[in-house]
């Protein structure tokens, strides 16, 4: 009985690492997905996209998973694939928006609506939801290995052309309006920064908490949500009080 339990155990722990994985290489593929479709495929001609890559790179991501986000946004092996918000809200009436890429939005449609069904949610009519998010151009730098303090980092991001800055105990976050991303984003990199995330994406003006006899099924509608191969990214106007 022990071995069974220490197999399980190790391959609990698998599953979790796998399922952690997954999550990431999905949020890459997005990010590859938007930054090929927003400019040249071909990574020397796109510092977006090469930057993208070489966090592919990083995270051992299978070279086949990175040219199929790419197939995707340039429509190689004849898929036509669409992008498409869901806006809904989680239980606890808390605001959730889910970026989809499909090549079949009846498919898509009925797994969105069922999570949020089998969740306590509800899927909401467009612009629902997307009200209480601002889109914004995100960068973020780490602060591991900087040798600037947060006024210099700020002082730098705001000549480069940057609206404004939070600091955490890891990185600095740099928000934009989304059409002076890319801009700032060289500029920064001209600077010699090592930049960590530089994606267009929605921050919500405020979060809501959701409340503690909800929380197991919100989790499991976010789990739901971010392990569907059609959904790209998941924003959430919520926070779980620790």
């Amino acid at each position: 009985m022990s071995g069974h339990s220490k197999w399980h155990n190790i391959q609990g722990r698998k599953n979790a690492q796998d399922a952690k994985r997954g999550k990431i290489f999905q949020k890459i593929s997005r990010d590859l997905y938007q930054a090929a479709k927003a400019g040249d495929p071909n990574p020397d001609n796109n510092p977006q996209l090469r930057l993208v890559m070489e966090k592919a790179r990083a995270a051992n991501m299978p070279k086949q998973n990175v040219q199929r986000a790419i197939d995707k946004a340039t429509g190689a092996g004849g898929a036509n694939f669409e992008e498409i918000t869901y806006e809904g809200y989680g239980p606890g009436g808390v605001a959730v928006m889910v970026f989809c890429l499909t090549d079949n939005k009846n498919r898509t449609a009925a797994a969105i609506r069922s999570a949020f069904t089998h969740s306590g949610g509800s899927l909401g009519a467009n612009g629902s939801v997307s009200y209480m998010f601002n889109r914004l151009g995100l960068i973020e730098i780490l602060r591991d290995g900087l040798d600037k303090d947060e006024d210099e980092v700020l002082m730098d991001a705001l000549e480069a052309g940057a609206d404004d800055m939070k600091a955490t105990d890891d990185k600095f976050q740099i928000f934009t309006d989304p059409s002076a991303m890319t801009a700032v984003r060289d500029a920064l990199q001209e600077q010699g920064y090592e930049l960590d995330t530089a994606e267009v994406t929605m921050i919500p003006e405020n979060k809501t908490q959701v409340p503690a006899d909800k929380v197991g099924q919100y989790q499991h509608l976010i789990d739901e949500l971010e392990n569907n191969d059609d959904v790209a990214d998941v924003y959430e106007a919520a926070y779980i009080a620790e």
